[in-house]
């Protein structure tokens, strides 16, 4: 590892917003490889997941909450909490605000909450830039400006980016970067993520499970990934890993539309799964993926520490 210079700044910022505001998306576009899961569905990260960025000048490590909201669940109230704990302990918070959607309570809810956090520079990104045209962008930046006034919130940058469309997401970085406090780097050199493999592993079945399925599904769904072993007698240059995860979901019903059509869904879950499984891990992958009911397992508390959470 090359020794940081003087002025070399490391620390940890997170991104908020309500859920699909764009900040799984902003996280993977930073890091440059697939860490925290990204789904058109609300509401899709579960865990903590930090992404490290790596630049010549700092190190920033993300950490991707769940989208704060009014829980109606046990597991809503968890999540909240899991977000509010996360934004006390990190150097920089980033507040992502669609640009294609006008600001609405849900905004101004999370806008609140962060002005009672004092001392944490806040950055606000513009997401999804790519989306409207430059009047629309121009009267949304202002209407940002105009909200942080209003609650006597500081934005330290008020940033538009465009992930998919990679504009500007090298500048949210160096921005984010310089508000962080000097020193060493926290993570070695090439490390892109500290969550355990398993859970990484456990969502990316999970995001290929949510994939194309447009009802219920995203609370109620969650994986279990029971054991990573990689394959007795396999020559060394050719390994395989044996993966065996459980997809739990909360009702018989759902059961059928996550199995489809003679087990086709599936069979299409444990493929688009498999593929960036072994993207991850670089290493040939056989998936064993089993669909099984907790009922409500989203209100009891025994089922909710038993799938992690």
């Amino acid at each position: 590892m090359n020794a940081p210079s003087s002025s070399y700044r490391s620390g940890f910022a997170c991104f908020v917003g309500r859920p699909n505001a764009g900040k799984s998306t902003l996280t993977n576009a930073l890091v440059g490889t697939k860490v925290a899961i990204t789904s058109d569905r609300p509401q899709t990260t579960r865990h903590t997941v930090r992404g490290i960025v790596h630049r010549p000048d700092a190190q920033l490590v993300l950490v991707d909450t769940p989208g704060l909201h009014k829980p109606r669940t046990l597991l809503g109230e968890r999540l909240n909490d899991l977000v509010r704990s996360t934004w006390a302990e990190v150097d920089v918070i980033g507040f992502c605000l669609p640009a294609d959607q006008k600001l609405g309570p849900g905004d101004k809810f999370i806008a609140k909450e962060l002005a009672e956090i004092k001392k944490t520079p806040k950055v606000a990104i513009v997401t999804k830039t790519d989306l409207v045209d430059s009047k629309r962008l121009a009267e949304q930046l202002i209407a940002v400006h105009q909200l942080g006034a209003e609650l006597g919130i500081e934005w330290a940058e008020i940033i538009p980016v465009s992930a998919v469309g990679d504009k500007q997401v090298e500048l949210v970085g160096e921005l984010i970067s310089k508000l962080l406090p000097e020193g060493m780097p926290l993570y070695p050199d090439g490390d892109l993520t500290d969550e355990p493999e398993q859970i990484m592993v456990a969502e990316l079945i999970r995001e290929a499970a949510l994939e194309g399925v447009r009802d219920e599904l995203p609370h109620s769904l969650a994986v279990v990934v029971e054991e990573m072993l990689p394959r007795e007698g396999r020559p060394a240059d050719r390994p395989l890993l044996d993966i065996h995860a459980n997809v739990y979901i909360e009702r018989q019903s759902q059961k059928a539309i996550v199995i489809g059509a003679k087990g086709a869904r599936l069979k299409h879950v444990g493929t688009t799964a498999r593929k960036h499984i072994e993207a991850l891990l670089g290493t040939p992958v056989f998936l064993d993926l089993h669909v099984k009911v907790a009922k409500d397992w989203q209100r009891d508390p025994k089922q909710l520490r038993k799938l992690g959470f």
